[in-house]
């Protein structure tokens, strides 16, 4: 069984920082790519925010966050690291972070995920 444990989050003013964390817990696990996704209130679906290449460190990000979020990754601790600037109020949202075996933009190509973490952006 795959966890991935996610940390970080939390409450933030506009134009501020975050940094969100997710760490695969099997370290033999094969990891392609790692998505993160949001479900802003009210919202049922999960909106793509961006992923990133496991192996190559590729990556690519929706155009609502290009810009001011980055991605990356420390392969030998199995975590991937999602950084938000300049964060405005319609970035609140609960951040998801997934694993999968492609560069996939929706929800659906992603096997294993994490519980979420809440970000909330409110003067």
């Amino acid at each position: 069984q795959v966890h991935l444990v996610q940390s970080g989050g939390g409450l933030v003013h506009p134009g501020g920082s975050l940094t969100l964390s997710c760490t695969a817990s099997e370290r033999s696990l094969n990891i392609y790519a790692m998505g993160w996704f949001r479900q802003e209130p009210g919202k049922e679906e999960r909106a793509f925010v961006g992923n990133i290449g496991w192996i190559t460190g590729n990556t690519y990000y929706a155009d609502s966050v290009k810009g001011r979020f980055t991605i990356s990754r420390d392969n030998a601790k199995n975590t991937g690291y999602l950084q938000m600037d300049s964060l405005e109020p319609e970035d609140t949202a609960i951040y998801f972070c997934a694993i999968g075996d492609a560069m996939g933009m929706i929800d659906t190509e992603y096997a294993y995920w994490g519980r979420g973490t809440q970000v909330t952006v409110s003067s």
